[in-house]
This record gives structure tokens, sequence and C-alpha cells, in this order.
């Protein structure tokens, strides 16, 4: 009885997809991407399933390792979200793109059928029924990296026994977490190893190797640098503020949505004049360091901005979630960001360590910010321990990969 609600509630979600994709351009970019693709028959693959952008960063230590280490197979990255494929549609590391088709028994049969993994590996969330059934059918490894759970999740709740069969199709868990190892046992789930989140992985990679930026360097002119990266509407109110009461600061706003909309938007709430986007400094009459403010208009930047700054403000803790606090703590930096941010274990560890800071008012953002600016002291401590604690949580790639089992092609 539960399938068949899932499988009404997937045609029901399509169904809403095709309805707002008549006003909404995201939407629209779903339906039309499915619709649209062709998925060419490979002879095998690996099959990396990301829901998004943020998944495809976290897990693509792992995805870099195994191509790597299994050059015979060719790698398939399917995504979810359009954000995701749109952005990475035509990265190297994959010999095939796609948008994940529906989750219907015929959608997983043709898909899967046509790929021919040897394995698949999803990361963090995305659990699919008919793919994970098929996949479980067909003998074929599937593997969840850098997973974590809690206790408010459907697995749990006496609704989720169609969860839990998807559970148990999984070949091996490789958790974030011993809370998660708990909870899984706790439902008789014995296949899970604590690797930790590759995520570490990534950033500190990132931040030992970063992409200079000279206009970035232009732009300082040598002052101190504050960035506000993946920002929302919210946080962009509360930081004109600091804008405002630190003059001699420079200032970096990287929005999450850079639709002309929102960028406009961004340009009049600043200061008049002291403000320019990226995309516009070469055709600016004034030099780019006669400017406080510099807004990325762009997709791509932001990991690499980081490097430039003393202090950063992430993100959507107004909204959904903050966006990801490690990028900015691999560089050393103190985070500050809004209050929803207890689904993410890093964020409360980068609280307990002094690194991280949340606040949920205007106030208590100019606090934070007046006691890091003003003594120098507290932002090296912040500094040192944030970037410490970036590379003490390495190493989950290197245990999913001796962790793993794929047949050499």
């Amino acid at each position: 009885m539960m399938l068949v609600f899932y499988n009404i509630g997937i045609r029901l979600y399509y169904l809403l997809a095709v309805l707002t994709s008549l006003f909404n351009k995201k939407a629209k970019a779903w339906v039309d991407g499915r619709k649209q693709q062709r998925v060419t028959p490979t002879e095998q693959s690996i099959w990396f399933h990301f829901a998004s952008l943020g998944e495809f960063e976290q897990g693509r230590p792992v995805l870099e390792a195994v191509k790597a280490k299994y050059p015979a197979y060719q790698i398939v990255v399917t995504f979810f979200s359009p954000s995701g494929y749109e952005i990475r549609k035509n990265t190297p590391l994959a010999d095939a793109v796609y948008y994940l088709p529906l989750d219907t028994l015929g959608n997983a049969r043709k898909f899967i059928g046509a790929i021919k993994p040897a394995v698949a590996i999803f990361t963090k969330y995305e659990y699919w029924y008919h793919y994970f059934n098929e996949l479980n059918q067909q003998q074929i490894p599937l593997y969840i990296i850098s997973a974590i759970f809690r206790p408010q999740q459907a697995f749990f709740k006496w609704y989720g026994s169609l969860h839990r069969t998807m559970l148990s199709k999984v070949t091996r868990f490789f958790v974030q977490d011993a809370t998660s190892v708990v909870l899984l046992d706790e439902l008789g789930i014995k296949n899970v190893l604590q690797s930790g989140d590759t995520r570490f992985d990534r950033v500190w990679a990132n931040a030992a190797h970063p992409k200079a930026l000279p206009v970035i360097e232009q732009f300082k002119s040598g002052s101190p640098l504050f960035i506000a990266g993946s920002t929302w509407p919210a946080d962009e109110e509360l930081m004109v503020a600091v804008v405002k009461r630190y003059p001699n600061w420079k200032f970096i706003f990287a929005p999450h949505e850079i639709g002309e909309d929102k960028i406009n938007k961004l340009l009049q709430i600043l200061p008049d004049g002291k403000a320019i986007r990226y995309s516009q400094i070469e055709v600016s009459s004034k030099r780019v360091d006669a400017f406080q403010c510099l807004i990325i208009d762009n997709i791509g930047m932001l990991s690499s901005l980081y490097q430039y700054a003393y202090i950063a403000y992430i993100g959507g803790g107004f909204g959904v979630g903050i966006h990801n606090t490690l990028e900015a703590a691999a560089f050393g930096l103190p985070v500050i960001f809004g209050p929803n941010y207890t689904r993410f274990k890093e964020a409360i560890d980068l609280i307990s360590l002094e690194v991280g800071f949340s606040i949920s008012t205007q106030e208590q953002l100019d606090k934070v910010v007046d006691q890091l600016i003003t003594d120098e002291n507290v932002r090296k401590r912040s500094s040192d321990a944030a970037r410490n604690f970036v590379a003490k949580n390495q190493g989950a790639t290197d245990i999913i990969m001796q962790n793993i089992t794929i047949k050499q092609g």
C-alpha cells in the first residue's frame, strides 16, 4: 500500500512541476531537461548520482579517486536539480551527465539497462525506491557516501516503512557521524561504516591550491575584506548595515541567486555609488578599487574568493538552511550564519569551537562582527581553530576507497 502512495506521489510531483514550469524558470529546466535528454547506452559504467551542485562538490573527491583508479569504466553522473546539472553538465570528470529520470519502475529499468552500472554511488541524500530496487534485483552494489541520519527523518517514523525498505537495498553506508551509526543500528542495519564527510577533503584540497584572482587583489587594494557568500535577501539586508558601519573594510557579496532582479535589488540597498557588479568591472569608468562593495554575478567563483577574506557570512540561515560553511573555514575564516543551522553537523561543531557564530537579529550580527573586526586576537584564534578543524577531519575519501568493491572493467 505504501508503494502505491509513493507511485501516486511521484506522479503528482511531476504534474506539479509541469504546472510550475509555466511561470518558474527552474521548474521549466527541470521538466524540459528530462523531456529532451537522450541517454546513450554504455558498455559498462560507474554511476554517481547527486541531488544538486552542493552534493556534487561533496562527492567529488570520491568521483576523482574512482575515475583515477578505474579508468576502464565510463563515468555516468546524474543530477536531480537543474542547479547541479546546468553548471556541471560539461564536467571533464564524467563521460556522460544526465538528469535523473523520474523514479518510476519503467524509467529505472530503462535507465539502468542503458548505462549498465557496475556500481552506483549516491552522495548524502536522495533515496529513490525504484532505482534502489532495480539495482538490488540486478545485484549491482549501491553505496551511499557522506550519509547522515537524524531522528526526524521518515526512516525512523511510524509511516516510514517504505523508506526503511529503501535502506535495505543499500550495499553499504558510509556515514558522517556516530549518531547515524546508532540510528541505523536501531533499525537492524549493520552494513555501516563511520567514515566522515568527504566535503572536508574537497574544501581542504581547494584551500591548498586556490585559483588566483588578480581582480580581487585589485579590488581589495590592501584593505581588509569581508565576504558574504551564498546570500539571500534576508541575509543581505542585515549585511548592508555592517557595510555602512565599516567604511574602511571591503565587502564582496556572492548571492545564491544571480537573476537580474535579485542583483538589482541588492544594488538598491547598498550605499549609492559604492558597489559594482563583477561583470561591469571592465566597462566601468572607475577603477575597481574605488568601490567598497563588489557583487559577484556569476557562478563558480565563491570557493576561490575566500582566500582573500578575513571573515565570512554564509547565507541561507533564514530560509531552508545554511549553505557551505566549510569552504570558508578551510581558509581559516570565522563564519557567521543565521539561525537555521541545526541540521548541519559541521555548523554545530564550528559553534562549539567558537569559530562559527549564529545570529538572528541585526543587534546580534553587529555584536559578533564588532568583536571579530576590532579584536585581532579573537579573529586570529578563530582563524587557527577553523583551519585546524578542517585539517583534522580529512580522510573520508581514503576510508571509502578502501572499503568499496568495484570489479576491474
